[in-house]
């Protein structure tokens, strides 16, 4: 799924993804375009794990008024058949050239999910279908505000899918393997059920090792 805000395409844009890891819900991928790096200047952004719920949420709202905006979302079930094809890095970068296809910018600062962050960047330029200058690197959330703009609004959009998702199932923690909340709740729904939830990624061996514990554990 993807939205797109209904504003013309800017010069420049940066990406970024939330929930790529977890073990629960969707990855949000976002590009956030603006006509030139000073747009932003004004505008207290970091990397989004550094700000406050409520900054983040006051950060996001002003980005949606005032930049231009792509956002593609995978659900569980997309990322366990994408990764019954393609690697989880080749997965994420399809999914950042989406969204800067969204925008259609001169130039795009993409946050390198490889750890060779030069191949990375080839890797999205050569998904792309018009010319397009991607610098990535690593950490580019904290180097960059553009970027920085982008994990703000990728990590509100998640978690308010965490949310949704928690309406539906109840407490979920944050989705994450480290969390024992997420963790207790992925036991419980095995044992009750026999399979993991349709929020799960079942291509994750967290998933996997759960099935085979929990239901040895009540055979």
């Amino acid at each position: 799924m993807k939205y797109l805000a209904n504003k013309p395409p800017y010069v420049i844009c940066g990406v970024d993804e939330a929930g790529k890891g977890s073990v629960l819900g969707p990855m949000v991928v976002a590009a956030v375009g603006c006509r030139e790096i000073e747009d932003l200047a004004d505008l207290p952004i970091r990397d989004s794990k550094a700000l406050r719920p409520k900054q983040r949420e006051a950060l996001y709202e002003i980005l949606f008024r005032d930049f231009s905006i792509a956002i593609v979302t995978i659900d569980a079930s997309g990322i366990d058949d994408a990764r019954s094809r393609m690697s989880m890095n080749t997965c994420v970068a399809e999914l950042h050239a989406e969204a800067i296809r969204g925008l259609q910018p001169e130039y795009a600062y993409v946050d390198a999910c490889d750890v060779n962050a030069e191949r990375y960047g080839q890797t999205v330029a050569g998904l792309l279908d018009f010319p397009c200058r991607i610098v990535a690197e690593h950490r580019a959330d904290a180097r960059h505000k553009i970027v920085g703009a982008a994990s703000v609004v990728a990590k509100v959009t998640r978690d308010r899918a965490i949310r949704e998702l928690e309406q539906q199932y109840g407490t979920i923690g944050s989705g994450y393997p480290s969390d024992t909340v997420t963790i207790e709740f992925l036991r419980g729904y095995i044992r009750d059920h026999g399979s993991p939830p349709p929020c799960a990624r079942r291509s994750w061996k967290t998933v996997t090792n759960l099935c085979q514990t929990t239901m040895q554990d009540f055979a």
